[in-house]
């Protein structure tokens, strides 16, 4: 048997698989709540930051799905950066993040963050030594000032033991529509786990701050993973549902100018491919 997580020493197994009705159900409830606070925080001008964080395939990506999925983009958006480019290079570390950095009445998911430096760079040699001291001395003070300021900063970092590590990328490699997902960066983390595990462990007593702490999420039944980042999510934002009027849908007038729509020959349409699957259905059926 492999060996255990060192995210978190007394790990306990959840207590079976959470029922998919049970889930639908609950995600939807919790999905309408995301939707209130997005309101509240258009109207109030409030400045969310969500930072995700964790473990190669510890389904960090399906839960940012799950938080976005009815969300108005325009107010809510996802920051995943790629590697710094020759002139980010020579900024200071934090910069180009604080460009990502939300105004008044926006939510930004950070999906993997400043944290990079203490991770992935740390562990593959991509910093210095001193650039990695540098950080850890920094973010703490960092985050206070973001906190200061009033942003609101969450940090949660997806904790899943190797067997279901390598579990999932199994499942990726077999995958077609998923196998993007995998990468040689991805696969050392297998090679490198307690390199990374040590990384995380100094990673979190330089940065769990009180005004900016770690929230761990267990990882091992994404489907519970997600209901429980969620709802701990709207319980430390103090949001309040905002009652708006629903907007009334007019008749549509009647045309009084003599106004046709013209020959549908005139237009290129798509081909109807779709008309294919209800045939082939109602084939089956006869």
């Amino acid at each position: 048997m492999g060996n255990k997580d060192t995210d978190i020493t007394d790990r306990r197994k959840p207590p079976g698989k959470l029922n998919k009705k049970a889930y639908e159900k609950e995600l939807k409830r919790l999905q309408a709540e995301l939707v209130d606070m997005q309101q509240w925080v258009v109207e109030t001008g409030a400045r969310v930051v969500i930072i995700m964080e964790g473990r190669d395939a510890a389904g960090k990506g399906s839960a940012i799905k799950r938080i976005t999925q009815y969300l108005n983009p325009r107010s809510a958006r996802i920051e995943a950066l790629p590697a710094p480019n020759s002139r980010e290079q020579g900024q200071w570390y934090f910069q180009r993040y604080v460009e990502k950095l939300p105004t008044a009445g926006e939510i930004v998911i950070f999906d993997r963050s400043w944290y990079n430096r203490a991770g992935v760079e740390r562990v593959m040699g991509f910093c210095t030594s001193q650039e990695y001291r540098r950080f850890l001395h920094q973010a703490p003070i960092f985050e206070r000032l973001l906190v200061e300021d009033g942003i609101l900063l969450r940090k949660y970092w997806f904790s899943v033991s190797d067997e279901e590590q390598v579990a999932r990328f199994q499942s990726r490699l077999e995958d077609p529509l998923r196998r993007w997902k995998l990468s040689p960066m991805d696969l050392q983390s297998i090679t490198r786990w307690e390199d990374y595990s040590r990384a995380k462990d100094e990673m979190f007593i330089h940065t769990d701050i009180p005004s900016a702490p770690w929230y761990t999420v267990e990882s091992e039944d994404k489907k519970r993973s997600r209901i429980n980042v969620i709802s701990h999510l709207l319980s430390t934002i103090p949001y309040e549902r905002i009652d708006r009027p629903l907007p009334e849908i007019p008749q549509r007038p009647t045309s009084d100018n003599g106004y046709a729509r013209p020959p549908r020959a005139e237009f290129h349409y798509v081909p109807d491919v779709a008309s294919r699957l209800v045939e082939k259905k109602a084939k089956k059926k006869r």
